[in-house]
């Protein structure tokens, strides 16, 4: 064992005087606060750390996202494919003529009918020709009634010739004469008859040029583009320098409106004519419009490897308009018309918690539980239906333990 030695010295200086003691029963020293207010620092400090680690550690949880009632993917569907909305009937309407465009009654968004008048040309020549074909039609006319006039006049001779031969009071020459008069007056009433006719096709034909002046819509639809203003020059035929148009603007039938999808040709045997179809609009995730196969069209894609099939919406909505994107899911069976599903958010049963005499949920917040309470309204097939207290989208923890309060950090597990 080891000897610990003494020294009386260190001893002697230790030694407290009578007056020293006296002093210490008056009053405490200065460093003697010192040292107990660190300890009682240091602990506070200590204790204050050890809660922190404690209460702010964030616990691992399980979350899941919910979604709407009625929102889930098709249970039976063959396979799934993404194409685009196309148009059936479009067309880039244009006068039939090369003219100067006076007016342009239409713009992108308007809706047509068939026969609308959708922009004029300068028709100033083409009036003028009108006028004249219609005077040239006068014209032969008036020689037509003239000639009609002759015809009874000879024929009035004809008569009075052969009363006088009869008689014996004129010659045969003179009768003779007569009736060759009504048969030439006959033959000219004919031509003028053909050049009266005549000139009313050519009535015609000035009308019809005259109408190509003014474009008209070909089918009901709307116009999604105006290719052309008031003084540019439109032909139906391309003009070289690039200074004339061909078109006026474009019409689509928004009635025609189909999907044109590309299935991989390794999957192209599960797709049949009039297969029941889903099909769901990039622009609009939770609409599901009816749908069936068209046509698959007989004709692949070398460099994709993808078959063109045609799919025809059963469903009109001005919300569907050419070239948005679309996914289509192919199903084993026509759905099973249903009744519209209860306005709510499914949840899963372990994400429930009775608490304070209520059920709530945990939602993640800002890496936060957030309790809230939420309403029930029954059971959708292994979930439960919330009509309040939820959104869609939302993200809840799934058998929250415990410890889990409100405000606590969360973690989700991997």
């Amino acid at each position: 064992m080891r000897e610990h030695v003494i020294d009386t010295g260190l001893l002697k200086e230790l030694r407290i005087e009578g007056a020293q003691r006296e002093d210490q029963g008056r009053s405490v020293p200065t460093w003697v606060w010192g040292v107990v207010a660190g300890g009682v620092a240091l602990a506070l400090a200590g204790g204050a750390a050890w809660w922190f680690l404690a209460g702010h550690k964030p616990i691992p949880v399980l979350t899941v996202t919910v979604r709407a009632n009625g929102q889930g993917p098709a249970a039976d569907a063959v396979l799934q494919a993404t194409g685009y909305v196309t148009a059936r009937r479009m067309a880039t309407v244009s006068a039939q003529m090369t003219g100067t465009l006076t007016e342009v009654l239409i713009d992108e968004g308007f809706r047509v009918r068939k026969g609308q008048v959708l922009a004029r040309l300068d028709d100033t020549g083409l009036k003028a020709s009108l006028a004249a074909a219609e005077a040239q039609v006068y014209t032969a006319q008036a020689n037509l009634g003239q000639l009609r006039a002759q015809l009874a006049q000879a024929q009035a001779d004809e008569r009075r010739q052969a009363e006088l031969s009869a008689s014996g009071m004129t010659t045969r020459q003179s009768r003779e004469q007569s009736a060759t008069a009504v048969k030439t007056v006959s033959a000219q009433l004919e031509a003028a008859q053909r050049q009266v006719e005549a000139a009313q096709a050519q009535v015609r034909v000035a009308r019809v040029n005259f109408d190509y002046a003014t474009v008209r819509a070909p089918f009901d639809g709307v116009v999604t583009a105006r290719a052309a203003q008031v003084g540019e020059i439109i032909s139906p035929l391309s003009a070289g320098g690039g200074f004339t148009r061909t078109g006026v603007g474009t019409i689509v039938d928004m009635d025609s409106l189909e999907v044109s999808v590309d299935v991989n040709e390794a999957y192209i045997a599960q797709v049949k004519p009039d297969m029941p179809c889903e099909a769901v609009l990039d622009a609009y995730p939770d609409w599901k419009i009816p749908a069936h196969v068209v046509a698959v069209i007989p004709s692949a894609d070398r460099g994709k490897a993808t078959v063109k099939v045609r799919v025809a919406l059963e469903q009109k909505d001005d919300r569907v308009v050419p070239d948005m994107g679309v996914r289509v899911s192919f199903l084993a069976a026509k759905p099973v018309a249903a009744a519209k599903p209860v306005p709510g958010v499914l949840l899963p049963p372990d994400a429930l918690v009775d608490r304070d005499g209520g059920l709530a949920v945990f939602v993640v917040q800002d890496g936060r539980a957030e309790r809230r309470a939420v309403k029930l309204a029954g059971d959708v097939g292994k979930f439960r239906l919330a009509t309040d207290g939820l959104k869609p989208g939302e993200t809840v923890v799934v058998s929250p333990p415990a410890e889990l309060k409100q405000g606590s950090p969360i973690v989700s597990k991997d």
